[in-house]
């Protein structure tokens, strides 16, 4: 089975569905890895250890992460179900950056970026990786947020193990195009 398989399945049981194949996540968002790979074979899904292992580590994107003693695993965010990923406030840099494709920049900067089912809006801190992810959905468009300003406007940001930066919202005043 290829990496990119995998790292969807996980998604999709790890951030949205995990009762798709009877899992029940914690509070945390954690699940034990023998638990995990029992309930992928008992719905057709047979993945191995050592591939889980392969895709947790060369995820360029370190989409999910083991618990310091390897027993459980998690997605580092993303999530569209209720947990707490126990993330504390931290300050931004003064500039991070998002990707979007061109078609929906209108309403962006409109009704500024929204974190739509998700637990939060997903920013970088650099153009390269918004550019990547804007490129996911159309012709891509790099917005910039003043998120210094927001910080100081009492917005509160997080950053994920995986290096996302996470907030609630993104109100347009905060955002302007980045030009080439």
């Amino acid at each position: 089975m290829q990496g990119r398989q995998i790292s969807k399945f996980l998604s999709l049981v790890l951030r949205h569905e995990p009762e798709k194949i009877g899992l029940g996540l914690d509070a945390g968002g954690w699940v034990g890895v023998t638990e995990l790979l029992d309930a992928c074979r008992a719905h057709g899904f047979s993945l191995t250890l050592e591939e889980l292992h392969n895709v947790v580590d060369t995820d360029s994107k370190k989409r999910f992460a083991f618990s310091e003693d390897g027993l459980k695993i998690r997605a580092s965010q993303g999530h569209s179900i209720a947990i707490d990923l126990g993330y504390e406030p931290v300050d931004p840099p003064h500039v991070l950056y998002h990707g979007t494709a061109e078609r929906f920049l209108s309403s962006i900067m409109e009704r500024g970026l929204l974190r739509g089912e998700r637990h939060h809006v997903h920013l970088s801190s650099d153009v390269f990786t918004a550019t990547t992810v804007g490129r996911r959905h159309g012709r891509p468009v790099v917005l910039e947020v003043d998120s210094n300003l927001m910080s100081r406007d009492g917005h509160l940001f997080y950053r994920s193990q995986n290096g996302v930066w996470l907030t609630e919202h993104v109100p347009p005043k905060y955002l302007s195009v980045l030009r080439d």
